[in-house]
């Protein structure tokens, strides 16, 4: 009995058909493991950093979007896919507000992250020039809704929206 077992567990791993089935599961797998961490391009004009963005919206009168994220944050890398990547919030983006991205593990903006309350990621605050929170968001969010954060947010962007 134990020869029959072995010998049909020898015919399962070299059987064509399970080759080929763990095969397709590798390739599916790691296309997926690419997906979750594929951010395209943006054309979104970031600040370099808190002082400058706020520099910027205090001489232009823009609030300033805050997005906090992390590098190993799946949720952030789809929201950089779907929502920054979009063409519309690109121009609302950049014609009406200041954005800047702020990187978690940053030990240089754990004065943000206390200033705002910021515990995880992703995170989205709309401020005024002066840095006072006017709307946020917490985790992930997708273009329609990020729209109406913006459309809430200033009432200049009311009208372009």
């Amino acid at each position: 009995m134990n020869r029959k077992k072995l010998e049909l567990l020898n015919l399962l791993k070299t059987h064509w058909l399970w080759i080929w089935f763990w095969r397709v599961t590798l390739v599916f797998s790691l296309s997926y493991a690419w997906y979750c961490f594929y951010v395209p391009s943006n054309d979104i004009v970031w600040a370099e950093n808190y002082i400058s963005a706020q520099n910027k919206a205090f001489q232009s009168d823009k609030p300033i979007i805050l997005f906090f994220t992390g590098k190993w944050c799946v949720p952030c890398k789809i929201m950089k896919r779907q929502v920054w990547a979009d063409e519309q919030v690109r121009d609302v983006v950049n014609k009406e507000f200041i954005p800047l991205i702020i990187d978690v593990d940053d030990p240089d903006n754990i004065d943000l992250l206390v200033r705002y309350n910021v515990a995880g990621t992703p995170i989205t605050i709309v401020t005024d020039s002066n840095g006072n929170a006017l709307q946020w968001r917490v985790g992930g969010i997708g273009k329609s809704e990020f729209l109406e954060l913006l459309r809430e947010s200033s009432s200049i962007a009311i009208n372009t929206i």
